[in-house]
């Protein structure tokens, strides 16, 4: 398989988000509690429709209206977002580096609000390393929707056939397979090194 480009996801392989990194001090040790509303009110659904350009005061104000008594937590998910932002994957990253350091183009495809995105461009200096970067927020779509995997391949002129697509999300990847696009599941920096060699991207240890 001849290969020319490869993107990453952000979320989940480069990046540490995760809301229990906000939420683990305002619930203040109780974990149950904190599961159940990440479980019941502030949902990964519900954060979905941020990524897919939902305004984060619509959210808010449509998810207190229906859990008032949950007002000031639900606030925080928008108000103290940056405080789920954990650490780069460092591994991670410096295969990110070395694929780009081969001379292949090396792009990113993330589900993420348009809101909160320049918060994650300020802390990370690595995301001006890639070529270009497609954010579902600012496009009013997501992941894994067919329509975002071929506005990334029209907008930015790549052909699917012998692109490579890695993501944490194992429905985002089948379906950038469904349009060509070569997917790896990522699981672990092992385990993606591994299929990064398999492909000759990565040279053998």
């Amino acid at each position: 398989m001849s290969i020319h480009t490869v993107i990453f996801d952000l979320g989940g392989v480069l990046i540490d988000w995760n809301p229990r990194h906000l939420y683990r001090k305002l619930f203040d040790g109780d974990e149950e509690g904190m599961e159940h509303f990440l479980a019941n009110v502030c949902t990964g659904d519900w954060n979905a429709q941020q990524d897919g350009g939902r305004p984060f005061a619509e959210a808010v104000a449509l998810l207190q209206s229906q859990h008032p008594e949950f007002h000031d937590l639900i606030a925080a998910f928008h108000l103290r977002w940056e405080e789920m932002l954990g650490d780069v994957h460092q591994d991670v990253l410096a295969m990110m580096r070395q694929i780009k350091a081969s001379g292949l183009p090396v792009y990113a495809l993330t589900n993420w609000s348009a809101e909160t995105f320049p918060i994650a461009r300020q802390r990370f200096d690595f995301l001006q390393e890639f070529k270009d970067i497609l954010v579902s927020g600012e496009e009013n779509m997501k992941k894994p929707d067919a329509e975002i995997y071929h506005r990334f391949l029209e907008k930015f002129g790549v052909e699917a056939n012998g692109s490579v697509f890695i993501d944490d999300s194992l429905p985002n990847v089948k379906a950038a397979k469904d349009v060509g696009i070569h997917g790896i599941h990522f699981q672990s920096a092992e385990a993606l090194r591994n299929e990064l060699q398999e492909l000759n991207l990565l040279k053998q240890d």
